[in-house]
């Protein structure tokens, strides 16, 4: 008889039954429900057969009311695996340790390798990396991102250009580009300055070149304001009329700073109601454990008490010496979040609608320019929404470059 399915997860014992005519009691067990396979006879008076674990009492009480004897020779199956395994609880307990110390070494941080900066300036990304608190020893899962270490860097250290962070086990490796200031060279192509934009000059700066303009000109887009072409000083007066007439063309490239007075019609819509979110200040931690797209909770059970909530999460690969295993610590920070309604008279809306439409053109502007100042030319209140029409008064430079084509 083949084993039966499922014997090894429930556990089964091979018996020895001796006795005359032990096949018998086989027969016996059959008749009482007990399942046996792989009945063999080895001698005259002893037979051997596999049972259940669970039909070990049924065959005990069988037992006693035949003349035959009954052993267990073995004992196979999961749960006599796993008595065996709990029995060694010292080797058992030595591996776990073992596993949980693996663990815990493989992720803090042991070294930070700083290359291509100077030695001074890797000094001083070493002090700032130290009060972020990234240091040898740190657990590495109270670190920030490596793209949030960049940025921090970047920021804090003024000699950097660019960083790289990268994370490999327990290692951080930092590759840096130090910022260098070039003077930019001379540029001896021939130029022009013209206007880009209609507007009044309000200031000149010319360092080069021959002024086409004055302050307080009004300038159209395309209109020469400063000129590359120099014509060379006369001659003394003993040159022959011939020479005189004759004329020559210096060229040089225009440099220059022209501010002029431009002005610009902006169009804005302001509701007098609004929506927004606000954090109360409470949160909630909770942690998980990442198999893949799987998430196994081990700390922060239930549902947040909290109606309206915002997520922040964060994922820590979990290395195991120099190997990153397929798990991750995830740390899901949830706050608690509000909706709230405000609402603007016409006054402040038109208050808002000015704010708004200067910083959207500075923004499109740059930091150069200067708003001098704004006039509502129209305003209109529909549907629960101020419509406003503004003229803006901006200074700004309103030169730009324009090469010279010279002949043969």
């Amino acid at each position: 008889m083949r084993q039966v399915q499922g014997a090894f997860i429930t556990g089964y014992v091979t018996i020895l039954i001796k006795g005359k005519h032990p096949e018998l009691f086989f027969q016996q067990c059959t008749r009482n429900g007990i399942t046996v396979w792989d009945i063999r006879k080895i001698a005259e008076d002893s037979c051997e057969g596999n049972i259940k674990l669970s039909d070990v009492k049924k065959t005990r009480k069988l037992i006693r009311r035949t003349h035959f004897k009954l052993s267990f020779v073995k004992k196979k199956g999961y749960p006599f695996f796993y008595k065996r395994f709990m029995n060694k609880k010292p080797l058992l307990i030595a591996l776990l340790l073992s596993f949980i110390l693996a663990i815990f070494l493989s992720n803090i941080l042991w070294k930070i390798e700083i290359t291509g900066v100077p030695k001074e300036i890797e000094e001083k990304i070493e002090k700032q990396l130290d009060t972020y608190g990234i240091h040898r020893g740190t657990w590495i899962f109270s670190l920030d991102s490596p793209n949030t270490i960049q940025q921090k860097l970047v920021e804090d250290v003024p000699e950097l250009l660019w960083v790289g962070v990268d994370q490999k086990g327990t290692t951080y490796y930092l590759e840096g580009v130090e910022k260098v200031i070039v003077k930019e060279a001379e540029k001896n192509q021939p130029r022009n300055l013209i206007a880009t934009k209609k507007g009044v000059i309000k200031r000149m700066y010319v360092a080069k070149g021959l002024p086409m303009v004055q302050v307080n000109d009004y300038v159209e887009p395309g209109d020469l304001l400063v000129s590359g072409e120099i014509g060379a000083s006369e001659d003394s007066e003993e040159e022959d009329e011939d020479d005189k007439e004759e004329s020559r063309v210096d060229y040089v490239a225009a440099e220059g700073e022209i501010t002029g007075q431009t002005w610009y019609e902006v169009k804005v819509t302001i509701p007098l109601e609004y929506d927004y979110e606000e954090l109360t200040g409470n949160k909630e931690k909770k942690y998980f454990i990442k198999v893949g797209d799987f998430q196994l909770p081990i700390w922060g059970f239930g549902n947040p008490s909290f109606e309206n909530v915002h997520y922040e999460s964060t994922e820590n690969p979990i290395n195991l010496l120099k190997w990153e295993l397929p798990l991750s610590i995830v740390d899901t920070v949830i706050s608690e979040k509000i909706y709230q309604k405000g609402k603007r008279t016409k006054e402040e809306a038109i208050q808002a609608g000015i704010e708004q439409a200067r910083s959207d053109l500075l923004l499109e502007l740059g930091p150069e320019a200067k708003i001098l100042s704004e006039k509502v030319l129209h305003e209109s209140n529909e549907r629960g929404k101020v419509k406003l029409n503004l003229y803006l008064t901006v200074e700004e430079n309103i030169a730009s470059v324009q090469p010279i084509s010279q002949g043969d």
